[in-house]
């Protein structure tokens, strides 16, 4: 760690004089103290967080979406891990740490040499704040990290407890010294991307981080977790509208602003996770979502599709395994065809083609192959299908549908062309902690009931599907993984449903099936699937799709929801070792990866701090070893 936290000493030293402004932009330690100006540090620690390309491919896309099963990769869910992606993302976090701590070092050496101005102090809240922010994203990925490295000394690490504490304190102090009727700052080339020095706008991001933080350490210190969390819900100062949420706005190209999912050759294709939450959940027919032309793909709500023995697995708790669907669900949530194209709809207004794959994507088939080398061309146009993710063997060769652009619902143009603005924390996710904290019987200013259909009701209004909300949040239908919409619906869906099914052989043919509902072992000993907690955590898992996949990542671990179906394992996954062909219908949490491993760079720089850190961490640096947080 040493090797990236700067101190201000250190800074410095190395300070030189520069000519503007852009200079300072552009290397904010190259520059003479009484030329630098706090909030340009503050700018480009907001800037790096973003994520350059380079990181956010690695890091938003191949680690966060990836470990929260917002789409169809194995990668690190299968516990896998690349020691190139978490150098370049402890570079870069260290970096817009340094920034944030520049930023509270630059304002106060400035007031010590008489050059302080009056936004100087509220400055330095927020530069608090979103340091409490870098903190809890450095941890929430790691775990153990040093809180006083911006002191100007070789910090020590601390446990993740002690960092939790901090950030809860940081966040509350910072906000009680805000002064929110102070005027921002005047320099015309002074940089808020966030919220444009609305200092009050920061108090609301506060406590709503506060809030987030208090649940985060909930199952391991309820006590501690209730007592912020109520101060920060009761303060009467969060983010409840859209218009406070905190987004910083993309920008094309190959530059820090750059989309984090806009890499062309990641297609991001719906994952089984996703889809086995979105199929009947809310009771909203496709046939009132879709255009006429389409009408006809739309099959009947109890059939789920041809089931292809030889090409999909079935060594997976997914309950969808096994089957293809020649068509467009019945039922679906209608956020799932706002996010994710439909093979071959070309008039789609979220339909993404880029040259890479032009060509493939409007071919719309695939072919699957039998041992007897016998191939089947497969027409996917106005198909809806995913696959679990995991091992395949054999099957995965003969498979040519899966993970094939076009073949498959990928992720919309409007998160890929880099014209949107990323969103850190929207007023759904205010909202999905009320209810979850109400229904711990916290005091909150609204019941859980509440919370849990505003949350819906502000996701609804951000994906343009409000239309259908009322009668979304009154169905009782459930969807694949056995959960209802309605709060107050709390009737299990029993062990299983009858579908029919197709033979690929004797088309015409309907065969009636029990479909399972699958069994969530590691939470509640999977006695329950529609639970109010299962409902809020699935319905914030969707809201927050695709923005926020690692709080998705730490919803999962630290309460075992929503669901995640265990990877296929026609052939082991070396480094699932747990999973085996005598337990893939069991979850357990050395199935799904828990952490990032410290970097090799780490290791070789600082052997005492690196042994400091395994040691807090209280397990192998592994990506198997649950936080503090998420050991349930």
């Amino acid at each position: 760690m040493k090797k990236y936290i700067l101190s201000f000493i250190a800074l410095a030293t190395v300070c030189t004089a520069c000519n503007d402004f852009e200079d300072i932009n552009n290397d904010p330690f190259s520059v003479d103290i009484n030329k630098a100006e706090p909030e340009y540090f503050l700018n480009n620690s907001i800037l790096g967080a973003q994520q350059d390309p380079n990181i956010a491919e690695r890091v938003f896309v191949l680690y966060w979406k990836t470990a929260a099963r917002q789409h169809l990769t194995t990668g690190i869910s299968g516990g896998t891990y690349d020691d190139s992606y978490t150098v370049e993302y402890w570079k870069g976090i260290s970096e817009w740490l340094n920034n944030a701590n520049a930023t509270i070092e630059v304002a106060n050496e400035k007031k010590t040499l008489g050059q302080g101005k009056p936004h100087y102090d509220n400055l330095i809240q927020v530069a608090r704040i979103w340091r409490a922010y870098l903190m809890s994203e450095f941890s929430d990925n790691f775990g153990p990290q040093p809180i006083q490295a911006f002191k100007g000394v070789n910090p020590g690490f601390n446990s993740e407890k002690e960092v939790y504490y901090f950030i809860l304190d940081e966040l509350k102090d910072a906000v009680a010294k805000m002064k929110v009727d102070q005027a921002g700052p005047e320099n015309p080339n002074a940089f808020d991307r966030v919220y444009g020095f609305k200092w009050e706008q920061w108090v609301k991001y506060a406590n709503s981080m506060r809030m987030r933080i208090a649940m985060r350490i909930s199952e391991v210190d309820p006590g501690k977790a209730k007592t912020e969390f109520e101060e920060a819900a009761n303060s009467n100062m969060l983010i409840t509208t859209s218009t406070d949420n905190f987004t910083v706005k993309e920008d094309t190209g190959w530059n820090p602003l750059a989309g984090v999912m806009s890499r062309e050759w990641n297609s991001q294709i719906l994952s089984a996770t996703l889809n086995n939450m979105y199929i009947g959940l809310g009771g909203i027919s496709s046939v009132d979502q879709l255009p006429a032309a389409q009408h006809t793909a739309v099959k009947s709500p109890d059939y789920i599709g041809i089931k292809y023995e030889e090409q999909f697995t079935t060594m997976t708790n997914d309950p969808s395994a096994g089957y293809w669907l020649d068509g467009l669900p019945n039922k679906i949530d209608p956020r799932a065809y706002k996010t994710f194209y439909i093979p071959g709809d070309f008039d789609s207004p979220v339909y993404s083609l880029y040259p890479t794959y032009t060509n493939q994507a409007k071919t719309n088939y695939g072919f699957l192959t039998y041992a007897n080398n016998k191939k089947d061309s497969i027409n996917t146009v106005n198909t809806w299908n995913a696959y679990t993710i995991g091992n395949w063997g054999e099957k995965g060769q003969r498979n040519g549908l899966r993970n094939v652009v076009g073949c498959m619902p990928a992720l919309g143009k409007q998160y890929r062309e880099g014209k949107n603005s990323r969103i850190f924390f929207a007023s759904w996710e205010t909202y999905f902690l009320m209810a979850e904290a109400a229904l711990k019987g916290w005091s909150v200013p609204m019941s859980d009931e509440t919370a849990y259909n505003k949350g819906i009701q502000d996701s609804f209004a951000y994906n343009g599907v409000s239309q259908f909300y009322a009668q979304y949040i009154a169905s009782t239908d459930y969807n694949r993984d056995g959960t209802s919409v309605a709060y107050s619906h709390i009737t299990e869906p029993g062990l299983s449903h009858v579908m029919k099914y197709k033979d690929p052989v004797t088309t015409g043919n309907l065969v009636s099936v029990d479909i399972k509902y699958p069994v969530n072992t590691i939470y509640k000993n999977g006695s329950v699937k529609n639970d109010k907690l299962t409902k809020i955590i699935t319905q914030k898992y969707i809201a927050n799709m695709p923005w926020l996949p690692l709080e998705s990542w730490n919803d999962q671990r630290r309460l075992g929801l929503p669901f995640f179906e265990n990877p296929a394992i026609e052939t082991p996954l070396v480094n699932l070792p747990n999973l085996n062909s005598g337990n893939y219908m069991t979850n357990s949490i050395q199935n799904f990866p828990q952490r990032l491993r410290y970097p090799s760079t780490f290791r070789n720089t600082d052997q005492d701090g690196y042994t400091k850190a395994v040691q807090l961490l209280g397990g192998q640096d592994a990506v198997l070893t649950p936080l503090w947080w998420a050991k349930h």
